[in-house]
């Protein structure tokens, strides 16, 4: 296997930016590999505990995860790319398989088999059908270093929808890989459900007319 570069988005995770971070090592210890975290502006000291396990660490505006995911893979210097939330809901033991399978595919997710939202369920029928995978806004993922160049930020939050959107604009090859997802956190990071939904069909949203635009 090549180098890994993985990349994660904080925003108040210092309860669990080192248990991740360890739990990375571990799992690439035969590997060469990085870990990069791009934090959120954290109130909460996740930056401090970041620096002293990552191998980059950097604390930007609170501009959202989206942001945070392509400022980490501009950064990376490894020829594979895995994202990977910072919340201990994607487990690291996928990454060599998601890592492997971009000698087929250039951009491969990590698919929840069970989704938790009512946005996720119907995203996942609209948009996740146009893309072919089933969990539009998992960000459990690997990437070919290659294609980064062509990743933008369209200026406002899609949970990393347009990374998706942008790779079938370009026809490139999306793969996916499905796994058993652990119960969720009680705080998740985009919000209880009703403001959770709203906030991902707003995405959803802007992703399908993102598709379609010209």
């Amino acid at each position: 296997m090549q180098g890994i570069s993985i990349v994660t988005t904080t925003w108040n995770e210092q309860e669990n930016i080192k248990k991740l971070i360890l739990t990375i090592r571990k799992t690439l210890k035969d590997h060469p590999h990085e870990i990069i975290v791009i934090d959120d502006n954290s109130t909460d000291g996740t930056i401090q505990t970041a620096k002293q396990h990552a191998d980059i660490a950097i604390t930007k505006l609170r501009q959202g995860q989206t942001k945070g995911l392509l400022d980490g893979m501009q950064l990376a210097q490894y020829p594979t790319i895995i994202t990977i939330d910072a919340d201990l809901e994607n487990d690291p033991q996928h990454i060599p398989q998601l890592a492997k399978l971009t000698s087929k595919f250039d951009i491969v997710v990590a698919s929840r088999t069970q989704l938790p939202r009512i946005s996720e369920k119907i995203a996942s029928k609209t948009l996740g059908k146009l893309l072919g995978v089933t969990d539009t806004f998992s960000n459990y993922r690997a990437f070919k270093k290659t294609i980064i160049p062509l990743l933008k930020w369209h200026g406002s939050e899609t949970f990393g929808a347009e990374f998706l959107v942008t790779a079938k604009k370009h026809h490139l090859k999306i793969g996916q890989i499905t796994y058993t997802p652990p119960p969720r956190r009680q705080n998740p990071r985009i919000g209880g459900t009703i403001k959770a939904n709203l906030r991902i069909f707003w995405a959803l949203s802007k992703s399908i007319i993102y598709l379609y635009k010209k």
